[in-house]
């Protein structure tokens, strides 16, 4: 079987496979670029695996004339520029030592080694140049019938690094089949292994559950990482059971992690996923909007046309009530709107605090009238 893809043929890609080859070192394309080529969907980074170390990976590479960055080169990794173009050469490397967290690598020339350290069969292809796929675990069948399965044992992988727990759900919400269901091996050993998410930073959990929650469909992984006991570690008090009737209703709509994190509710993960200042005050708005029941127009004017429709939305979700006729377009008449009064028009008879409350009372007049008193109505 081949890899079928552009990407592979193209001039800058061929130029760094050819730096190793022409010196006698094998330049195999791995993981994400081979899956997703394989299955038809875009490639979006080209990791090459060469049994060259990364001091002759940035030798051959320079002779070659391109740019090299090394980027990882203490794990192995050098990235080689070639017209504009990254590709990420990491020399096949064996574990030596992992704690849960991060690990210990040597070099190696044999791929086996290196397809037995990834985590998932899905994960473990390779290609060479011309697009010919090597499959040393026998992941392309997995693949081909969307199974997400560890390499191996599946609790081994998961003591290596137990980022791979958040990731297998991940996985199985991206490329997974959604009427097969998770593979029953890798779930036990997520749930068996759960508690090692609380020995990971705040970013890296932050990070891959803002990826799960941006997939088209999370909805049936976060349903059984809740069943796990995976979800209550790393956002204590969820319930994922709005999570479906949401993703439903936002047919049409791209995937925004911010709407399904406010339907899955639970504890404030602004320094448990270590949320940026930004994302932690959208959140805050969401939350209070979605208990207040203000009329679609209104929340358009306060929150903006675009989180005024996470709110409807999760509210939809949340009390399983149908969404009011033309709530788009009363979103976008507020978001729109503009408070006709000015400061000035009150000046001087009101300064200061008096004039802040004045301006304060006439805009909830405004908001009370549907948005739509006019600025002679309001000081008449």
């Amino acid at each position: 079987m081949k890899v079928i893809g552009g990407w592979i043929a193209a001039e800058p890609t061929q130029r760094v496979c050819a730096a190793l080859t022409g010196a006698g070192f094998r330049a195999l394309f791995v993981g994400g670029c081979v899956r997703n080529a394989l299955l038809g969907v875009p490639v979006a980074d080209i990791d090459i695996a060469s049994d060259a170390a990364p001091g002759e990976v940035t030798r051959l590479a320079e002779r070659a004339g391109l740019k090299v960055v090394p980027t990882g080169i203490d794990h192995g990794t050098v990235t080689v520029i070639a017209e504009g173009i990254a590709h990420e050469v990491t020399t096949f490397r064996r574990d030596v030592e992992t704690d849960g967290r991060r690990a210990v690598v040597a070099f190696s020339a044999r791929i086996e080694d290196d397809a037995a350290r990834r985590d998932f069969t899905m994960n473990a292809l390779y290609a060479t140049p011309e697009g010919q796929v090597i499959d040393p675990l026998g992941g392309l069948p997995d693949l081909l019938v969307r199974r997400v399965r560890f390499v191996g044992d599946a609790e081994a992988r998961i003591r290596e690094d137990y980022l791979r727990i958040l990731r297998f759900f991940r996985f199985h919400a991206i490329y997974g089949d959604p009427e097969g269901g998770l593979d029953p091996e890798g779930l036990a050993a997520c749930a068996a292994h759960s508690a090692g998410l609380e020995t990971l930073s705040a970013e890296r959990i932050g990070a891959e559950m803002r990826k799960l929650l941006s997939a088209a469909d999370p909805a049936p992984a976060v349903a059984a990482m809740a069943m796990a006991g995976v979800l209550g570690h790393v956002l204590p008090g969820a319930d994922p059971r709005g999570l479906a009737p949401l993703v439903h209703l936002e047919a049409g709509r791209a995937p925004h992690w911010p709407r399904r994190l406010l339907v899955l509710g639970g504890e404030d993960v602004t320094d448990r996923w270590r949320l940026s200042r930004a994302d932690s005050r959208a959140m805050e708005r969401l939350r209070a909007a979605l208990g207040d029941m203000s009329a679609p127009a209104e929340l358009g004017y306060r929150l903006g046309a675009e989180q005024a429709a996470d709110v409807m939305l999760a509210r939809a979700a949340l009390f399983a009530t149908p969404l009011p006729e033309g709530w788009q377009a009363e979103i976008a008449r507020g978001a729109a709107a503009v408070f006709p009064v000015r400061p000035a028009d009150l000046m001087p008879a009101l300064q200061g605090a008096a004039l802040g409350a004045r301006l304060k009372e006439l805009e909830a007049a405004w908001i009370a009238s549907g948005l739509r008193a006019s600025r002679a109505e309001l000081l008449g």
